[in-house]
């Protein structure tokens, strides 16, 4: 397997089903990574000197070499890295191994997506039109500029001002170039309002040509996935034959094998009418998304990859017919209250108590984890930001988005910020259980509104409550007190004791109890203390029982608290807190550990407010530092390709009118 993570246990799982050995990759510090420990066997890929973990995956003849190495006779490539290299595939076959994937003329032909969309026209498929960068004018805009090879987001910029775009497309060349070894980009027009349909293609070396039903993609953040289902919702009988026909026609054409996606966009009116699809691009790999597909016919797509890739003929009859209703949602470790950049850090506990199964077709009601990572693994910057899937089956839609609510709702991710309660927020929106959203329907004031909604002071102020009871409870057992005396017991009554916390938000939450005949007496109005013990409190309020699941983990400064009112990430305010280091007003912290990829401005120079000072890069995507407002540049402490923690000074600047 030429991957990791989450994709590469993923193939893992069928290997061992099928009775084949599987040899995984990994790179220096991953030898404990669950992808490694899952393989039969496994390989370390040398790092290039100089360069990042990221670059071995990048290497074909390292690849190549580690698949000699293991005596392997075949390989997947998985998706992202080099899954859509034609350069790859032809090193891998004239090696002497089964490419478990296209044939590398149909991924150099799909793989240009400008030349895609040229042979699309001769399918008799409609197309989007595509255009160089330094070709577009102002009556072309709004335009997406989109990385040439390579998918999820990478590489990607909408421009609504033409003074923007040669900044905008070297950026996404830079991005590209970074996730995909392939800095080329193209523009496209820009449609606001849409969705975003794809089909699921399956052939073999006959000449047999599956479209095996299509999934909407259509929930999307800074144009990438986030939420995935199929069948597409709100697709007529007339328009799902037109899709399947024109994937069919694209595959056809190049002479496809194996697993593959024809994407498109349909315009949307508004009410919601779908109009003429439009052909986008052809993955010529397997699809982050392909669970949802599996759950909903029963196919293990990565078994047929290989059966193919084996000579296998696909049955007679054609593909099976969808049954039920299944929806993906990708997690990811990020801060939604810092412009979504990555979040780094130890994963205290991962777990989706929901979960039925995993890496496997789930074809009745239930819940299926596809999971890279593990609890106790280091969530870096190198490598994409995405935890897990979580795919839910349900009998139709409904069922569907409310047990994926649920389950994600119900999830322990504790150590990194993570996009989950924005997740539920989605899935349980009323706009998106009435029918299929578009492309926009996660952007703007919306996605604000979702992503920090206003605060449940009730909620807060009862899981802070069951926090510091719990803390009170950790410290009776830990300290000698006599049976039948509460934790922190005092004879001088008039006193309550009191314990402060601090959300993610910033705001401050203080809880006041006092404690009498060894029972807790809180001063919140209408609260009960049912029972209250290390890890466990249960409360009553306003007459309603609830229980609280208090989490704290070994070198973490955070509680976790978890009820059915919703998770709460609580940090513990120390009453005697050490002085603080002097920190410069002016300086610019590194959000996050990343390496500087440019610097864009010069000591002494004159800055506006929101203009780029540095560019970073962090899981394969590029991050600008800006100034917060005008001023001069006083400092850059940092240069080109340093590697920095977050925190890191990368920028002083003196404001105007800072004294």
């Amino acid at each position: 397997m030429a991957n990791r993570g989450e994709i590469a246990r993923r193939i893992t799982r069928t290997c061992r089903q099928l009775g084949i050995t599987a040899v995984a990759v990994y790179t220096p510090g991953e030898e404990r990574a669950p992808h490694v420990t899952d393989a039969d066997a496994a390989v370390c890929l040398p790092v290039p000197e100089g360069r990042g973990a990221v670059d071995a995956y990048l290497d074909p003849q390292a690849l190549v070499a580690a698949a000699r190495t293991a005596g392997a006779d075949a390989l997947h490539p998985g998706y992202g890295f080099l899954s859509e290299s034609a350069a790859f595939a032809s090193a891998v076959i004239d090696a002497g191994l089964t490419w478990v994937g296209p044939p590398p003329g149909a991924i150099e032909e799909m793989g240009a997506k400008t030349r895609a969309k040229e042979l699309a026209r001769e399918a008799g498929v409609p197309v989007s039109e595509a255009l160089a960068a330094d070709r577009v004018g102002a009556g072309d805009l709004p335009v997406l500029v989109k990385a040439s090879a390579g998918g999820g987001g990478r590489g990607m910029r909408v421009v609504h001002d033409l003074e923007r775009l040669p900044e905008e497309a070297e950026a996404a060349s830079a991005e590209a170039a970074s996730a995909f070894g392939d800095p080329a980009v193209f523009c496209e027009p820009y449609v606001e309002r849409g969705r975003h349909v794809e089909v699921q293609v399956l052939a073999d070396t006959h000449g047999t040509v599956w479209a095996v039903g299509e999934r909407d993609c259509s929930v999307q953040r800074r144009h990438q996935k986030v939420v995935e289902e199929a069948p597409a919702p709100g697709i007529g009988p007339e328009l799902r034959e037109d899709l399947h026909g024109a994937a069919r026609r694209m595959a056809e054409r190049i002479g496809y094998v194996g697993a593959g996606t024809a994407e498109f966009l349909v315009p949307v009116d508004g009410q919601g009418r779908p109009g003429v699809p439009v052909f986008l691009e052809m993955n010529t790999r397997l699809q982050v998304e392909h669970p949802v597909t599996e759950c909903v016919t029963g196919l293990d797509l990565v078994e047929w990859q290989i059966r193919v890739a084996e000579g296998e003929h696909l049955p007679e009859g054609g593909p099976p017919a969808p049954s039920g209703h299944a929806v993906e949602a990708r997690l990811y470790a990020e801060d939604p209250r810092n412009d979504w950049r990555p979040r780094t850090g130890t994963l205290h506990a991962f777990e989706v108590p929901a979960a039925t199964c995993a890496f496997t077709p789930l074809t009745t009601p239930g819940v299926r984890l596809d999971s890279g990572v593990a609890a106790g693994d280091t969530v870096g910057t190198d490598f994409d930001p995405m935890l897990a899937k979580v795919v839910a089956v349900g009998r139709d839609r409904r069922d569907a988005l409310r047990r994926l609510g649920a389950a994600l709702a119900g999830a322990r991710v504790h150590g990194v910020g993570t996009n989950r309660d924005l997740l539920v927020r989605v899935l349980r929106h009323p706009a998106m259980a009435e029918g299929a959203p578009h492309t926009g329907f996660l952007s703007g004031a919306r996605l604000t509104d979702l992503a920090r909604p206003p605060a449940d002071r009730t909620a807060e102020d009862l899981s802070a409550l069951a926090a510091s009871l719990s803390a009170a409870e950790t410290a009776r057992r830990d300290t000698p007190v006599p049976a039948g005396i509460t934790a922190n017991w005092r004879n001088l009554t008039s006193q309550a004791h009191t314990r402060r916390h601090t959300t993610d938000d910033g705001h401050e939450l203080t809880t006041a109890y006092r404690t009498s005949r060894g029972t807790y007496l809180p001063e919140q109005e209408a609260v009960q203390v049912l029972s209250a013990a290390p890890g466990h409190v249960v409360l009553q309020a306003q007459g309603v029982r609830r229980a609280f699941e208090v989490h704290t983990h070994p070198g973490s400064d955070r509680v976790y608290v978890e009820s059915v009112l919703g998770p709460l990430t609580l940090a513990p305010v120390d009453p005697l807190p050490s002085p603080e280091a002097f920190v410069d007003p002016g300086a610019m912290p590194a959000p996050m550990p990343g390496t500087v990829t440019s610097v864009d401005v010069a000591v002494g120079e004159k800055v506006t407010e929101g203009q780029t000072l540095l560019r970073m890069e962090a899981m394969k995507m590029e991050h600008r530092v800006t100034a917060p407002a005008a001023g001069a540049v006083r400092e850059i402490p940092v240069a080109e390709g340093q590697k920095v923690a977050a925190g890191t000074p990368l920028a002083v600047l003196d404001h105007e009118g800072q004294d």
